[in-house]
């Protein structure tokens, strides 16, 4: 890559992450509702994969 694109982008994410640390922090019960919110995605997720097929083992 070239030097000067290299430089670039770099200048371009750390403007990128101070805008974001600029950013005044979520309070912590929004913080909560979102992981609540994530996990339950996660879990519907998991309920609605169908279980391994697994074969008959005679004994």
């Amino acid at each position: 890559m070239h030097p000067e694109t290299h430089l670039l982008l770099h200048r371009s994410r750390t403007a990128e992450l101070q805008a974001a640390a600029a950013r005044p922090a979520l309070p912590r019960e929004h913080r909560l509702r979102i992981q609540l919110g994530w996990i339950l995605v996660e879990l519907g997720l998991r309920l609605t994969q169908q279980p391994p097929h697994r074969a008959a083992r005679l004994a």
